[in-house]
């Protein structure tokens, strides 16, 4: 009963970053080895093979906007933990290839077993190895579709010339990875990166609003039974406004200020590109503060020269 982990992504330009997680259980699949070593149609021969016989598997994603936020040690760590997350059967054992335990500091690190070549070796990690190459390949192959004249569906996202005369004619899109210093020169400034309105590259008097607003609503968390954990913390480029726990659930608020109704309900701004946004800095909290609560987000609406607290709303 050995849960076996992969990764897939490591390298390219463009494109998701991918982990796999499979336990086997009792099935017996002839042909598995590590994925790099098989060719396209074989992968795709044994995927559904794993999908149907396998005891449980799973794939965790990191979309490259993700991974230029947190780095590439910071994406293995989040890839791995949101693949773990969806297996929900009994396993005595993790094995994961590599030498960097990346469920360390969460309640399933010290069950990690570190192996070399472990998608050679160990069965489950080869399945994880494989169902994250065919999901990842079958990915890029899609995005031909959407970004045509960059050849995704051929190099999944690596650097070869065809890709590198693309982004010269083309530019980037929003599956490259800025982070990476060949694509560094295309990297926008901070302020065009959809940052929260309270974000202090808007100024001072911007952030003095922002801070009162924050202190009235971690007075009315507190005021109905919340500890506050955290205040302002911070991603590459964005913020969690307020971090707090109630009971066993740990929530993330954000907190939008209106002068007056005149604005608007603060709420509006709540889109769904901010909600992808806020679910993606909460993740990241809890994985570095090694948090195994419920997580919840929240948001909370504030107007007036008062700073009057006029709603707190838990967000699906």
């Amino acid at each position: 009963m050995i849960l076996g982990i992969d990764e897939v992504g490591r390298g390219p330009w463009a494109g998701p970053l991918v982990v796999g997680a499979v336990v086997l259980g009792g099935s017996h699949i002839d042909g598995l080895t590590d994925s790099k070593k098989l060719t396209k149609k074989r992968r795709e021969a044994l995927y559904p093979i794993i999908r149907d016989q396998a005891l449980a598997c799973a794939t965790g994603w990191v979309s490259a906007r993700e991974l230029d936020e947190v780095g590439m040690s910071g994406a293995l760590r989040l890839a791995t933990r949101r693949a773990v997350e969806q297996i929900h059967v009994p396993y005595s054992e993790i094995i994961l290839d590599g030498t960097v335990n990346f469920l360390a500091g969460t309640g399933k690190g010290e069950y990690v077993q570190l192996m070399k070549k472990a998608d050679l070796l160990v069965p489950s990690v080869s399945a994880a190895s494989i169902l994250a190459k065919v999901e990842r390949d079958w990915f890029m192959a899609e995005q031909d579709a959407l970004y045509p004249g960059y050849g995704f569906g051929a190099h999944v996202g690596y650097g070869v010339a065809k890709h590198r005369a693309a982004i010269e004619t083309l530019g980037v899109t929003p599956l490259h990875r800025l982070s990476f210093a060949p694509l560094a020169k295309y990297r926008p400034l901070p302020q065009a990166l959809g940052c929260d309105e309270n974000n202090t590259r808007k100024g001072k008097t911007t952030k003095s609003i922002g801070d009162q607003a924050e202190h009235a609503v971690s007075e009315w968390l507190e005021q109905n039974g919340h500890t506050i954990v955290e205040r302002n913390w911070r991603t590459r480029w964005c913020e969690i406004d307020i971090v707090s726990r109630k009971g066993d659930t740990v929530y993330f608020t954000e907190v939008k200020y209106r002068k007056n109704a005149e604005y608007g309900d603060g709420f509006a701004a709540i889109t769904r590109e901010k909600l992808r946004q806020m679910k993606f800095a909460a993740e990241y909290f809890v994985l570095n503060n090694h948090i195994t609560s419920q997580i919840q987000l929240s948001a909370a609406s504030v107007t007036g020269k008062n700073f009057t607290v006029e709603q707190w709303l838990v967000l699906d």
